[in-house]
């Protein structure tokens, strides 16, 4: 016999021994250390999972996995069952780590952990597979709705595991729908969902998406959902805009009548209180005036139609007088202005300084004409002395024949 047979022996024996002693004891605090353990484990088709299964006392035993039909899949590091999704991820005396991609619905199941002792301890670990739910599909919408009319959509689901749930909303708005449906489906693992929803359109529907949605644990928030967009005819609206908006006499002034409606109003009729209808128009939907005068005032009606309906808008036209409107041109005008003003002003200063120079220089020079009479004791004498002072104090002399 070998060592190791004999070793072999001798861990049957004591375990053995162990297991008699345990019976008579506490078999749960007996066993805590060779028994193994594992975790349930939940994954979304399609996806990845791994099963760990660990021991602290392997008493020189391999861990070994299965699969919910018993088939084994490893055994320690070796492969046994030949299906290239499932690899090892860790094998040591105290651990086995193996994973499954690309798992299928088919794959759910209580997966196993073995530890081959006396007696054979076992851990199971269920794995739930989750069924992603198909992209809803709205129908009930077949053509354009009426304004006030009701309407009945639908909206379909399948595939999910567990059942999913649908909701309703148009636009940010919830709608509130029956209950979900849930029918299972034919391969007995997933569901197919389904719900509707009933409300009455209005022209602010026009346009609106009816958006159903579905919500499931396997998608992890993402959004999965369908809109409709509908489409509501009412009848028209109408109003009048006139441009420019403060007409005066002599302008020329363009009253445009906007129409709005689904569909969109096609004819125009203009008409003034007081007057024959109707008024021709120039511009589409625009009744033209080329030169206003004060005849023009009055009110003005414009009928917006369509095969909804039609509408009609009012319009009471006021012409000014034909005074300019204050704008920037005479902004303009008021800037020159008060710069030529300022230039004329200080011309005129230039023109009184001027003055009193000339005026300051004429006197200087009347003073000089007149030097030397200043202290005369008579008048003869001072005209004598003026004379003098003209001479320049020479002994000039003229002579007359």
């Amino acid at each position: 016999m070998t060592s190791r047979s004999f070793a072999y022996v001798i861990g049957y024996f004591r375990r053995a021994i162990l297991e008699r002693f345990c019976d008579l004891i506490s078999l749960s605090l007996c066993l805590s250390d060779s028994q193994p353990w594992t975790s349930d484990e939940t994954v979304v088709a399609g996806g990845t999972v791994v099963l760990k299964c660990q021991v602290k006392d392997h008493e020189d035993s391999s861990l070994q996995w299965s699969n919910p039909a018993q088939q084994t899949l490893y055994f320690g590091e070796k492969r046994a069952l030949r299906d290239n999704r499932i690899q090892l991820v860790k094998s040591t005396p105290h651990e086995l780590s193996i994973s499954i991609s690309n798992v299928a619905l088919a794959d759910e199941g209580e997966y196993t952990c073995s530890i081959f002792t006396m007696p054979v301890r076992t851990a199971k670990s269920l794995v739930t597979v989750l069924g992603i739910p198909q992209k809803p599909i709205i129908s009930g919408y077949k053509s354009s709705l009426r304004e006030k009319d009701k309407t009945t959509l639908s909206c379909q689901s399948s595939g999910s595991k567990p059942a999913a749930q649908l909701t309703w909303r148009k636009g940010d708005q919830e709608l509130h729908g029956e209950s979900t449906r849930i029918q299972e489906d034919p391969n007995g693992k997933t569901f197919t969902v389904s719900s509707s929803v009933t409300f009455q359109v209005t022209r602010e529907d026009d346009g609106a998406d009816i958006v159903c949605s579905v919500n499931h644990e396997s998608l992890k928030g993402a959004d999965r959902s369908t809109a409709q967009r509908i489409e509501v005819l009412y009848t028209p609206t109408a109003k009048i805009r006139p441009d420019p908006p403060h007409p005066r006499e002599g302008q020329k002034l363009l009253l445009h009548c906007e129409g709005r409606g689904n569909p969109v109003p096609q004819q125009y009729v203009w008409e003034k209180e007081g007057s024959v209808p109707p008024l021709k128009m120039a511009q589409e939907s625009a009744l033209i005036f080329p030169f206003l005068n004060k005849s023009d005032s009055g009110t003005y009606g414009c009928t917006a139609t369509s095969n909804m309906g039609s509408y009609k808008a009012y319009y009471t036209l006021n012409v000014n007088d034909p005074s300019p409107v204050p704008s920037s041109s005479s902004t303009y005008h008021a800037i020159i202005g008060g710069i030529v003003a300022f230039i004329v002003f200080l011309l005129l200063i230039l023109l009184i300084f001027l003055g009193h120079y000339l005026i300051r220089h004429k006197g200087t020079y009347l003073t000089h004409e007149a030097k030397g009479s200043d202290d005369a004791p008579d008048a003869d004498t001072a005209i004598i002395n003026a004379e003098g002072g003209q001479s320049g104090g020479d002994d000039k002399k003229e002579y007359f024949i």
